[in-house]
């Protein structure tokens, strides 16, 4: 019988990989949410941008739109970042949590899972999700969290429509390893946005299913885009065509519509 099936994460193998932008690792046994945590160290005069909180159990994890939910201890990757935003300009800060996207896509694809990327903030395989981002914002700095599934069942959190790295015929998958190398990615993506690197733009529409798809945008405060989406545009926004008005979301929740049959 295995006694330790979900092994606990390395904080000094983590520390010997990391690389700019980060500077700084913490792992913790449990927290409400990573994201709350470095919002609130920056609210309260923290530097912390190069700052990579991980931790091992979530309870009080945060979506779009305020939802919670908790999973189970060292079931996923659960980290968020702070960023220095100062000198990017505002009009690309929504691309932030996008390059977020494409690190976990192309960390996943080392590993031998296919995914793709849902605007604005998950990342599907098979057929489900496999991964979560959320950014936000303090002054200067932007945090960016980021879940992924490695072992975490479905009935673990009590939700259809979770796929992990496991289901998807990853045989035991090291959390550590996957955790410096999703950190790699994701400093190289940090830099190319610092930078202006128009790569970052061209990988994501190639990564992202969203666009040709059939779409329905629930916006903040309720409202509702119909329609097709047909490019991410330089801002990072979603833009669709309501059969002739082509209107450009910010935010939103994305809904892929099953085409009539």
């Amino acid at each position: 019988m295995n006694l330790n099936p979900r092994p606990q994460l390395s904080p000094t193998a983590l520390r010997s990989s990391l690389g700019p932008p980060w500077r700084h690792l913490e792992v913790v046994d449990e927290t409400g949410s990573t994201n709350s945590d470095l919002i609130a160290r920056a609210t309260a005069g923290e530097d912390i941008d190069g700052v990579v909180l991980v931790a091992e159990h979530q309870t009080a994890g945060r979506g779009r739109s305020g939802r919670t939910w908790a999973t189970a201890p060292r079931a996923q990757l659960t980290l968020s970042v702070g960023i220095n935003a100062a000198g990017v300009p505002a009009a690309l800060w929504g691309w932030l949590p996008l390059a977020a996207g494409i690190a976990v896509v192309d960390t996943v694809q080392d590993v031998g899972v296919e995914a793709v990327l849902k605007w604005p903030n998950d990342v599907l395989a098979g057929e489900g999700k496999l991964a979560g981002i959320l950014s936000e914002v303090a002054g200067q700095t932007i945090v960016v969290g980021i879940g992924l599934n490695v072992t975490l069942r479905g009935d673990e959190v009590g939700e259809p429509g979770v796929a992990s790295l496991v289901d998807l015929g990853v045989a035991d998958p090291d959390r550590t390893r996957l955790a410096g190398e999703l950190l790699r990615a994701l400093g190289e993506r940090v830099m190319g946005w610092r930078a202006g690197d128009e790569r970052l733009m061209a990988d994501y529409r190639t990564r992202c299913a969203t666009i040709g798809s059939s779409v329905r945008a629930v916006l903040p405060g309720g409202g509702e885009v119909v329609g097709t989406a047909t490019a991410v545009d330089d801002q990072g926004r979603l833009r669709i065509d309501t059969e002739g008005d082509v209107v450009a979301v910010s935010a939103g929740d994305v809904l892929h519509l099953r085409p009539n049959l």
